[in-house]
């Protein structure tokens, strides 16, 4: 029996990479429109390219574009790009269709939720609150709780004890197959894939949903 349900953050509750594209566009939109002499495709492509070596969480990503695209900080041009991604992040962070109406279905029937993410703490709880989500999760396990990334079995035995939960008694849902579904399996978590977090991906998992709310048929 299913008594506990734990959720990756990104791009399984919330569509996370559109949200950071829409962003990433308004950002580089803004920064041309100050003055940057770049063409935008471009930008774009160095702009994830530095993504990809730092990570999406990289607090001064845009200074480092600017280093890389001009070899210096302009911070007119800066500044107007900082707010562009702001505005348009804040217009995008919402969760995938259906996700509250899970979350309460899931509460209703007793089943503990828990976060558990490999994002910043504070950016964690931020989105969250963001979505309006924050009061459904009994658990919010982040990178500073254990300073170790999924697959790492450090997050899902810290994410365990804090729901005071067994592994068999316990789903993971996620979208990244060698993290939440490869990191799960360790443990002997149930696991189920949301596919439409991640649609080119394929995951060995005991589940997989192309929509959130299928959940409610797995866990009954």
């Amino acid at each position: 029996m299913i008594k506990a349900v734990i959720f990756d953050l990104d791009n399984t509750l919330i569509d996370f990479m559109s949200m950071k594209k829409a962003s990433c566009d308004a950002a580089i939109s803004a920064m041309i429109g100050s003055g940057l002499d770049v063409k935008r495709k471009k930008a774009i492509e160095v702009l994830f390219v530095l993504y990809d070596k730092y990570g999406l969480e990289e607090k001064t990503i845009f200074q480092k574009f600017l280093k890389e695209v001009t070899g210096r900080i302009n911070y007119r041009i800066l500044a107007n790009g900082i707010v562009a991604y702001r505005k348009a992040r804040s217009g995008f962070l919402d969760p995938y269709p259906g996700t509250d109406y899970v979350l309460l279905k899931l509460k209703d029937r007793g089943i503990k939720l828990g976060i558990l993410t490999d994002a910043p703490r504070l950016k964690a709880w931020i989105r969250l609150a963001s979505m309006k989500l924050s009061n459904f999760f009994d658990v919010v396990v982040t990178l500073e709780d254990t300073k170790k990334e999924k697959p790492s079995k450090e997050p899902f035995k810290t994410i365990l004890n804090k729901l005071k939960i067994k592994p068999e008694e316990c789903l993971m849902v996620g979208d990244r197959p060698e993290r939440d579904i490869e990191g799960a399996k360790k443990l002997g978590i149930r696991t189920c894939f949301a596919k439409y977090g991640n649609p080119e991906a394929k995951a060995k998992a005991d589940y997989t949903i192309g929509d959130i709310r299928e959940l409610l048929k797995i866990v009954k």
